[in-house]
């Protein structure tokens, strides 16, 4: 964990020393270079990170720019650098335990409003589901190969993955290889239709969630088509918001750059 954290700091090195040189410290609305595109890009990915680890409600970013910047210029770091390992020793478990704490209630918190407005259901397992519009014919089961848009959220309405924007087309998923809410929502779609689901942190990822531990997630999923999964063992999972991970693949998820594909 302490490694993840340096590596962020190493990657918002980069941005700022891109910046530097470009001396541009506006915002900017197009990206016209190669290396504007691969700053934009490290940048995007170091704030995904970031997120995913609870660091954006907790980050001063007037200290961190600071802390950047003297690192930069050669400046005497304002900690002393042979504490900072065992400081961030202690500090990084306190803040993911925080962390998971208030995910878990802000997500519980959520649920309990959200499931007394018009037109959410709730089913026994807490999977909460909203019909945005009917479609027509048979569900899908766990056996099938789904067909699907879909946008992923967190409830504070940060866009994680959106598979339109990164395929331009819909993708397909073998059911029986994603998150429990996931499967269960898709499960009472037929073709056409259109649903949002309102997923537990439990029918998700848990504590090891590629967009932060114990997150409740709501997906916007369109079910184009499905069909029955002849070649189960040779399908590839695309990477993102709803495939199942093992703990050593959301580590590295978490690290790398983030560039779901579904």
């Amino acid at each position: 964990m302490i490694k993840k954290v340096f590596l962020l700091a190493v990657v918002g090195m980069a941005v700022v020393s891109c910046d530097k040189k470009s001396g541009n410290s506006a915002s900017v609305s197009t990206l016209k270079t190669n290396d504007e595109k691969a700053s934009y890009i490290i940048g995007s990915n170091m704030a995904q990170n970031l997120k995913a680890q609870g660091f954006d409600k907790t980050i001063n970013w007037d200290v961190f720019m600071q802390g950047i910047k003297d690192k930069l210029e050669g400046k005497k770091s304002l900690f002393p650098e042979d504490s900072i390992q065992s400081f961030m020793t202690t500090y990084i478990p306190d803040h993911a335990e925080k962390v998971k704490k208030s995910n878990a209630e802000e997500g519980k918190k959520f649920l309990e409003e959200n499931k007394k407005k018009s037109g959410v259901k709730t089913t026994p397992s807490g999977l909460q589901y909203k019909v945005e519009k009917e479609g027509t014919g048979a569900n899908p089961t766990s056996e099938d190969i789904v067909s699907v848009n879909y946008v992923l959220k967190t409830i504070d309405g940060y866009v994680a993955d959106d598979s339109k924007k990164i395929n331009g087309k819909p993708v397909d998923i073998p059911l029986n290889q994603v998150v429990p809410g996931w499967q269960e929502g898709v499960k009472l779609m037929n073709k056409g239709s259109k649903y949002t689901l309102y997923v537990p942190s439990e029918l998700a990822y848990g504590e090891n969630g590629p967009v932060g531990p114990n997150q409740t997630l709501i997906f916007e999923v369109e079910l184009v088509d499905f069909k029955p999964d002849s070649k189960k063992d040779q399908q590839a999972i695309p990477q993102g918001g709803i495939k199942q991970m093992d703990e050593e693949q959301n580590k590295d998820l978490n690290v790398q750059s983030q560039q779901p594909k579904k």
